[in-house]
């Protein structure tokens, strides 16, 4: 089965990976061949040190209508068990994409709807096009953004994302952005350039401090910073970052970063 076939289709170059959604005909909707795929594919960029910046796109009119029609109908007929493996899947999935040590980047058009404006949630940058149609609709169907929320609570706030579940209402771009959904908000046809000046600046950046600067603002917003400090034998959060930032310091990386900056040159990883 191709990559097409399977729905998402990746090409790497200069350090940035474009993962897209190409089941157009679909909306780009996805059901579990393509979160078995997706899921494959972040695995994969995951691991792979070449690749620096993560880009998820749709192809076609919108970036993701959610989940597939198809798909809904056979987990309506579905036991109890096998919609709790099948979530179980779909949670995994959106935990890959979260935890990536790379840069995530959401290209965002068209329309971003329930688990497809989850992707958007648990990417650490989106970047979306002027009439952009967003929502977390699931409360419509009679059911509710379970597997997404922790993402789209830690994005938007627990205010913010009470409003959109209980009413499941639908909010363009530049509501997105004020909410924190979304940090940038473009016409159309400046979509790609927006998502390349992203890249570009991520690109600047040491690789190991993108990752360990995603666990910080994970450990803090988390609530799990006091509780691995403990672990680790220290009194307080603040011995914790203070040993975090002490550790980076002295890390090659940061000695190469501290080092170009102090005898004005670019550091070796900068592109």
């Amino acid at each position: 089965m191709s990559e097409a076939e399977r729905g998402v289709r990746v090409t790497t170059a200069g350090g940035v990976a474009r993962v897209v959604l190409c089941r157009p005909e679909k909306r780009n909707a996805f059901d579990d061949q393509v979160i078995a795929r997706l899921g494959e594919v972040i695995g994969a960029l995951s691991s792979d040190h070449s690749v620096r910046v993560i880009v998820l796109e749709g192809e076609g009119k919108v970036f993701s209508a959610g989940a597939d029609l198809d798909w809904m109908r056979r987990m309506v007929t579905a036991d109890r068990e096998s919609n709790v493996a099948d979530a179980l899947r779909l949670a995994d999935l959106y935990e890959a994409l979260h935890c990536a040590p790379q840069a995530v980047v959401a290209k965002v058009h068209g329309a971003a709807l329930g688990g497809g404006a989850g992707l958007v949630a648990a990417a650490d940058i989106a970047v979306a096009a002027e009439g952009t149609v967003l929502g977390f609709t699931e409360a419509r169907l009679g059911i509710l953004p379970s597997v997404i929320s922790p993402y789209v609570v830690m994005k938007i706030g627990p205010g913010h994302a009470r409003r959109f579940f209980v009413t499941g209402e639908r909010m363009d771009a530049v509501e997105a952005f004020r909410i924190g959904l979304v940090h940038h908000v473009v016409a159309g046809d400046a979509l790609e350039e927006a998502v390349q000046r992203v890249c570009f600046e991520v690109l600047q950046c040491g690789p190991q401090a993108v990752a360990h600067c995603k666990e910080l603002v994970e450990d803090v917003v988390g609530g799990l910073a006091m509780a691995g400090a403990l672990e680790d034998g220290f009194d307080n959060v603040k011995a914790y970052t203070a040993t975090r930032i002490a550790e980076a310091r002295v890390s090659a990386e940061g000695q190469e970063g501290l080092k170009a900056f102090l005898e004005k040159r670019r550091p070796r990883w900068a592109q």
